[in-house]
C-alpha cells in the first residue's frame, strides 16, 4: 500500500462527508490517519462507524497545536504514517471525488518515471452545503512549479492543500515552512517538494474544496496575519530561492513583498526584514524609490 489519506481533524460539521468521500473510493488501497488536535467536538463516535469500511487509525492528542500552529498539528498527524510513500493531507472539510485514488495508482508508474514528486487534482469550490461556487480548475498534465506558482499570482487558478499528493520522503527531508495562519505554506510545499520541477496532474478527477466561511481560507477576521504570511512568504522566495527564478519573475516577487510590506506599513519588524534584504541584494535604487512610497503612505 503506497498511500496514506492524512487527515489533521478539528471541525466536526463536514467529518463524516469528508469520510464518505473515502468509502466511495473506487480504488480503496489506502490507509486513512486522523489526528484530533484536541477539539471540542470528539469524532470519537463518528469515526467507529467507518472502522469497518476504512482502514483506519485514529489519533487523539492532548494538546491543541492548531491553534498557534498548524504546521506543528500537520507534523505531528503526518508522523502517524507508516511505511506509506505518498502523503495527501486532507482537510476534514474537504471532499475526493470517488476516481482520485484510481487516478492515482493509474498514473503512478508515470510519475514514478519522471521522477516527479507533487500529483495534483483537478479542483472545484463548494459552499457550505456542498454546492458548487466555482468552474472546475484544470491543470497541464505536466506543469513545472515556477510557472504555476505565477499562474496562480496573476489571479488565472487556484490551489489548497487537500488536491495535492506528495512524495513521503520529501515532505520528511524538507518540512512544512512555519508562516502564520500557515497561509502560503502550501504553496511553498509544492515547490520545494518538487525541487522546482514537475508536478503532475490529472483532469479525470477531482477534489472539492469546502469555502464554509469557518475555514482560515474563507474567513475575513484574520486579514492582518495573511497579509504578514504574504510579506514573509514573498521575502523568503526572494532571500532564499532567488536564484531559480528569472529576472522579470523576481521582479513580481518584490512587488509583491512590498505590496504586504505597505499594507500593514507600521509592522517595524517588517521595515527591517525588507531593508535588510535590499541592501544584501543591492537594490538601492529600488530602496530609495520605495522608501518614497512609504513615507507617503505613512503621512496620508
Amino acid at each position: 500500500m503506497k498511500l496514506a489519506i492524512v487527515i489533521p481533524y478539528y471541525k466536526i460539521a463536514f467529518l463524516e462527508e469528508c469520510l464518505n468521500s473515502l468509502v466511495a473510493q473506487t480504488n480503496k488501497n489506502f490507509h486513512v490517519y486522523i489526528g484530533n488536535d484536541s477539539s471540542p467536538d470528539d469524532p470519537g463516535e463518528l469515526i467507529n462507524q467507518y472502522r469497518s469500511s476504512l482502514k483506519l487509525i485514529y489519533t487523539g492528542f492532548s494538546s491543541n497545536l492548531g491553534k498557534t500552529s498548524l504546521v506543528k498539528q500537520w507534523e505531528r498527524c503526518i508522523d502517524l504514517v507508516n511505511d506509506e510513500e505518498w502523503i495527501l493531507l486532507m482537510g476534514d472539510d474537504d471532499v475526493l471525488g470517488k476516481n482520485c485514488v484510481r487516478d492515482f495508482y493509474n498514473n503512478l508508474e508515470e510519475v514514478n518515471c519522471r521522477n516527479i514528486n507533487v500529483f495534483r487534482y483537478s479542483s472545484q469550490v463548494i459552499d457550505e452545503s456542498g454546492i458548487a461556487i466555482s468552474s472546475t480548475y484544470y491543470h497541464p498534465v505536466i506543469e513545472n512549479s515556477i510557472d504555476f506558482l505565477y499562474r496562480r499570482l496573476a489571479g488565472l487558478t487556484r490551489s489548497s492543500l487537500s488536491e495535492y499528493i506528495f512524495r513521503k520522503k520529501q515532505v520528511a527531508k524538507i518540512g512544512f515552512k512555519e508562516f502564520p495562519l500557515a497561509w502560503h505554506t502550501d504553496d511553498l510545499a509544492i515547490l520545494e517538494f518538487s525541487n522546482f520541477q514537475n508536478i503532475f496532474s490529472v483532469t479525470t478527477s477531482t477534489v472539492f474544496f469546502r469555502n464554509s466561511g469557518h475555514n482560515i481560507s474563507s474567513k475575513n477576521d484574520n486579514t492582518i496575519q495573511k497579509n504578514l504570511a504574504n510579506f514573509y512568504f514573498y521575502h523568503y522566495l526572494i532571500k532564499e530561492h532567488s536564484k531559480i527564478f528569472s529576472e522579470h519573475q523576481i521582479l513580481i516577487l518584490w512587488d509583491k513583498m512590498e505590496k504586504a510590506f505597505l499594507d500593514d506599513k507600521k509592522h517595524v519588524g517588517l521595515a527591517i526584514k525588507y531593508s535588510s534584504l535590499s541592501f544584501k541584494n543591492f537594490k538601492f535604487i529600488r530602496f530609495l524609490d520605495f522608501s518614497r512610497r512609504y513615507l507617503q503612505a505613512i503621512l496620508k
